[in-house]
């Protein structure tokens, strides 16, 4: 009997309440069949990536449990700066997929600009500089933030609102045909955040998940 193949979504920061979120974003993608979704904590990362220095504190940690495990046929590093992505996959044969990339590529699926909402400011050039080496800015519509921590992201109760309100801004004043959704914590926004709006609202870790599930399926 063939082993179950497996998906380790790692939460780079340290946040179970984001991790949890997670778990509930992937659940549709999870099927008997199917290759089994895992997602953990990554225990010394930050509550929260939301700086460069948050970022870079984390890519060491991720490459070592990467390394560490054997038995997991594709990675995804469940952070939208996909902090560590490259050093990431120096350290595994296995496939490692960043949220960030495979969001906004799965954007460019459904519509010619998409906007990305972010949870800060401060967060926005560090997309950008992401975006731009993935030679992309011209399919940006804009970046706007939601001025919240990633802990408020994931359990606060006007985030929702909030995000309506950004998401409206880059539909109708930066004319984003689709939504990305800039943080992790934002993933049990998606469907109310897309009927809202009325355009494709993309969760970047189911975005990622699908990928991941596509490729193991046919290794």
């Amino acid at each position: 009997m063939s082993r179950r193949r497996r998906i380790l979504v790692i939460n780079p920061n340290s946040n179970e309440t984001v991790t949890e979120g997670l778990r509930q974003a992937v659940l549709p993608l999870s099927t008997a069949d199917g290759p089994e979704i895992i997602c953990e904590t990554l225990r010394e990362g930050p509550i929260g990536i939301e700086t460069q220095e948050h970022a870079e504190s984390v890519t060491i940690p991720l490459r070592r449990r990467i390394e560490a495990i054997n038995d997991a046929d594709a990675f995804i590093i469940a952070c939208y700066s996909d902090p560590g992505i490259h050093i990431a996959r120096e350290g595994t044969n296995r496939p490692v997929f960043g949220i960030a990339e495979c969001g906004v590529l799965t954007a460019l699926t459904r519509a010619e600009r998409f906007g990305v909402i972010a949870i800060r400011t401060r967060s926005i050039p560090r997309h950008i500089r992401y975006l731009r080496q993935m030679a992309l800015m011209d399919r940006l519509a804009g970046e706007r933030a939601l001025e919240m921590s990633v802990a408020e992201s994931a359990t606060g109760e006007k985030t929702l609102e909030r995000m309506i309100a950004i998401g409206t801004e880059l539909k109708e004043l930066d004319g984003a045909g689709a939504i990305v959704m800039g943080c992790a914590g934002m993933a049990r926004h998606r469907k109310p955040l897309e009927e809202a709006l009325g355009i494709p609202v993309i969760d970047p870790t189911q975005a990622a998940v699908a990928m991941a599930i596509g490729t193991v399926m046919v290794q």
